[in-house]
C-alpha cells in the first residue's frame, strides 16, 4: 500500500507540473473560481513560503537526507500503525516531487493559487504540497492519538 501511494503521489505530480510549464509558464494564468482560486505558473527556488530562497543545495540535501530516512524506517521497520504508515508514504511522495523539480529544474514548480480578491494570496503550492501537508497533518493526528489512547487507539 505504501510504495502504490508513494507512486501515485509522484505521477500525479509530476503530470501536473508538466501541465502547469506547458499551459502556464507563458503567464496566461486559468481562472477557476474569480477572485478565489487560479492555476498561476510560479518558479519557487525556496522552500514553503519561499524560505530558504536560492538555497539549491542546502534543500536539495536536506530533503534527500530526511526522504531517505523516513523511507529506511517506513521499509525497515515496518511500523504496525496504519495511519503512520499512510502519513509518512504521502510525505515521502511529495518530497520526491519536489526533490525531482529541484534536481531537473534548479526551482520547484508551483501552479495552484488562493487567494481572497487581491487583499489575500496563499503562497502558491502543487500537488507534492499538498502530499506532504495531508501527510503532516496525519501524522500529527497519529501522534495526539498515540498520546491518548496507546496501543489501543481507533487508528490501528
Amino acid at each position: 500500500m505504501e510504495i502504490a501511494i508513494i507512486l501515485l503521489g509522484i505521477f500525479l505530480d509530476r503530470i501536473t507540473k508538466l501541465w502547469a510549464i506547458k499551459n502556464l509558464s507563458s503567464g496566461k494564468d486559468i481562472v477557476i473560481i474569480k477572485d478565489f482560486f487560479q492555476f498561476s505558473y510560479l518558479e519557487n527556488t525556496g522552500a514553503a513560503f519561499g524560505i530558504f530562497r536560492d538555497k539549491l543545495f542546502f534543500l536539495t540535501l536536506i530533503t534527500s537526507l530526511v526522504t531517505i530516512g523516513l523511507i529506511v524506517y517506513l521499509f525497515y521497520y515496518k511500523p504496525s500503525w496504519i495511519l503512520l504508515r499512510i502519513s509518512l508514504a504521502l510525505i515521502i511522495s511529495g518530497a520526491i516531487g519536489n526533490l525531482i523539480d529541484r534536481v531537473q529544474y534548479k526551482y520547484v514548480v508551483d501552479f495552484i493559487l488562493v487567494h481572497f480578491k487581491d487583499k489575500y494570496y496563499f503562497p502558491t503550492f502543487n500537488v507534492a504540497d499538498v502530499c506532504v501537508s495531508i501527510g503532516a497533518v496525519l501524522l500529527t493526528l497519529f501522534i495526539l492519538k498515540e498520546e491518548s489512547y496507546g496501543d489501543k487507539g481507533i487508528f490501528n
